[in-house]
């Protein structure tokens, strides 16, 4: 009974680590799962903990992370919000903001050469 509790235990842990792992890489469930000749619903199976994971199948999914199969069973990998990402979105959204400022500039600029260029007109 404790063996299967440790084993459930396992499981999930090693399932999470997977799942941060896979999200570190910015890679699919579709793309671990081919890269193990697996089905999706099996991968999904083995990062929610559902499926039993043998050693063949740690050292596959190891080897594919570039991990050990320790840091697998062991780490409890935390997953932090990419921060790079975080600051390219920000950044985006500014050089976004400046483009539209700049447009609205260049409608300004040309309304006023326009407007310039008609007062001169009547002028003549």
């Amino acid at each position: 009974m404790l063996t299967e509790i440790i084993k459930k235990k396992t499981n999930k842990s090693a399932g999470k680590n997977i799942r941060t792992l896979r999200h570190q890489h910015n890679w699919s469930q579709e793309d671990v799962a081919n890269r193990l000749g697996i089905s999706i619903p099996a991968f999904s199976k083995i990062e929610t903990g559902v499926t039993d994971i043998n050693l063949s199948r740690l050292e596959q999914i190891a080897n594919i992370f570039e991990v050990s199969v320790v840091n697998i069973l062991s780490l409890e990998y935390v997953e932090q919000p990419n921060i790079q990402n975080t600051s390219l979105n920000i950044t985006q959204k500014k050089l976004v903001d400046r483009e539209a400022e700049i447009v609205n500039l260049q409608r300004k600029v040309i309304l006023l050469y326009e407007e310039l260029l008609s007062k001169n007109q009547v002028a003549l």
